[in-house]
């Protein structure tokens, strides 16, 4: 035997080897791929607890089964490449490295026919830790997975058995199998549910016809596809011509095809309630969706393209990237060993970045007019501001001896001595408890406040300030200061407070340098909160006077 033959340490290997990066949902979900590799039709899962907090789990199939030859090589580390490249499995290690990240000890258990005995193998890491072997046990089928072959798998196929589930949850309880655990295995099971409607919506949509179809549960609760893309609602942005991108290797030889189609989700504020759901769009939720061989292997993030613009930003979140390829690619887009992530190479992020440009500009806009569109919508709470104005008469302001709504001029006594005659927006029959201060959605300037003189008749006019509902200060600071109600009366009260100490300040000839003013003062509010996204409409807060 060569003395350069230098094997791993069995027990630091197989346990280094459960720190791969696999949550219990990623795992559930590889193991899952060797049942649609074996061609099931129906895959169901179970997840127990015991009274004492004992865990298991069972998935079962009715796939082709395996004989005890098959078995053994599928439960080697590094099992024997696969007769078909096409199938979800890909480096042999899957079924096992998944299983110990969640438990200590895991079984496999099978046959090709209703005839054949049940071949059982398993591994168990204390059992390798002790020996130092890389040995399997071959137990006796024990009576809870008899049950649990014939319940999951019928006749025939596959049943893999977790047992000793020591990272099954991520906290441990003081009382195992009490009232706190079993709540967080139940909320364990809920959350692989969503999962694996979302990791396998092709295969369990009965109308896509891009995947064999296949039906899955999860303690008798049916696994239902959730597509991302929501199509009914969506709009798909690339042409025909745009959607496959060839795919080369080192030296030029075309390697495969990828490929791709941008989806425009609707915005939240046109959906009803149940569509919102089926829709789940959250920030998070936006860039490429990546599926191998019809499998979705990562949802969102932007992978790297658009460099720092590829974050999560708000005004993105309706944009949601369909990138599909087959195993001929996983080199070319180095496909990690649990296949849930991959790289694009400098040129292919390149060629993305150019690709999909239009579609991050159409998303962002529709987003951002949507956005506004609610903010000019909502309804904020001016009556503070006004109620506490009216309690004020000794605020220093002009004094107005006439006012004409037709010429939009009046006659003042102000700050510049008596008679003094200004140019000045005139409003009659005005709401009573608006009469102070109001938002709205007429101002054309696009300056963020215009001083009024305003009247709840026709006479008696008072000075006021009209807040612009179109201004990016009133959109993104404002609702945002919706639920305090102080804040919006501060702001209220200074703006007021701009406005009359313009028009106390104000004739013919300072009128423009006062106009100008609130021009810049306006103008440069807008471009300092260009960057700062709008409030979610969940932030918007309705009630009160407009």
């Amino acid at each position: 035997m060569s003395d350069l033959i230098n094997e791993p340490d069995a027990s630091r290997l197989i346990f280094g080897l459960r720190d791969t990066g696999y949550n219990f949902r990623t795992a559930a979900a590889d193991i899952i791929d060797n049942s649609i590799a074996a061609n099931a039709d129906e895959v169901h899962v179970r997840v127990d607890i015991t009274t004492e907090g004992k865990k298991y789990v069972y998935f079962g199939d009715d796939g082709d089964g395996m004989n005890e030859t098959e078995l053994r090589a599928a439960m080697r580390y590094g099992a024997p490449v696969r007769k078909n490249l096409a199938s979800l499995g890909k480096f042999g290690l899957g079924l096992k490295t998944a299983s110990s990240s969640v438990c200590r000890r895991f079984a496999i258990i099978s046959r090709k026919n209703p005839d054949a005995p049940l071949n059982k193998l398993a591994w168990d890491l204390d059992h390798v830790e002790g020996t130092g072997r890389w040995e399997m046990l071959r137990d006796p089928v024990e009576p809870h997975e008899q049950e649990a072959f014939d319940e999951l798998c019928g006749d025939k196929g596959t049943l893999v058995v977790w047992s000793n589930c020591d990272r099954m949850l991520s906290k441990h309880y003081d009382e195992p199998g009490g009232t706190k655990e079993q709540s967080a295995v139940k909320r364990l099971r809920k959350s692989l549910i969503e999962h694996l409607a979302l990791i396998y919506h092709r295969f369990l949509d009965a109308a896509d016809t891009r995947e064999r179809h296949i039906t899955m549960s999860v303690n008798d609760e049916a696994v239902e596809a959730w597509n991302p893309f929501y199509p009914e609602m969506s709009e798909q942005v690339l042409a025909e011509q745009q959607q496959e991108i060839p795919v080369e290797g080192d030296d030029g030889e075309l390697l495969g095809t990828a490929g791709i189609r941008a989806w425009i989700l609707p915005h939240r504020n046109t959906l009803t309630t149940e569509q919102r759901k089926k829709a789940n769009i959250t920030n998070r939720g936006q860039g490429f969706y990546i599926y191998r061989q019809g499998r979705l292997i990562n949802q969102g993030g932007w992978l790297g393209v658009f460099g720092a613009h590829g974050t999560f930003e708000p005004h993105m979140s309706l944009l949601r990237i369909e990138f599909e390829f087959g195993y001929e690619l996983d080199e070319a887009l180095y496909v990690d060993v649990k296949k849930s992530q991959i790289l694009f190479d400098p040129a292919l992020e390149e060629y993305l970045e150019k690709l999909l440009g239009n579609a991050r500009r159409e998303a962002n806009n529709r987003y951002r007019r949507k956005e506004k569109e609610a903010a000019v919508k909502s309804v904020l709470n001016h009556s503070s501001a006004n109620t506490s104005i009216s309690a004020t008469p000794t605020a220093k302001k002009p004094k107005v001896e006439s006012a004409d709504a037709e010429s939009q001029t009046a006659v003042v006594t102000n700050s510049r001595g008596a008679g003094i005659k200004i140019r000045q927006p005139v409003q009659n029959n005005v709401d009573p408890d608006k009469v102070h201060v109001q938002a709205v959605e007429t101002i054309t300037s696009g300056d963020l406040w215009v001083p009024v003189l305003r009247s709840e008749s026709t006479s008696g006019h008072v000075p006021g300030v009209e807040l612009n509902k179109h201004h990016e200060f009133y959109q993104k600071i404002y609702q945002r200061a919706g639920a305090n109600g102080y804040s919006v009366q501060g702001m209220d009260l200074l703006l007021w407070a701009f406005a009359v100490s313009e028009m106390d300040n104000s004739d013919e000839e300072l009128a423009p340098i006062f106009e100008d003013i609130r021009d810049v003062v306006s103008s440069n509010l807008k471009k300092l909160l260009r960057d700062v996204p709008l409030p979610d409409s969940t932030d918007l807060t309705e009630g009160g006077d407009g």
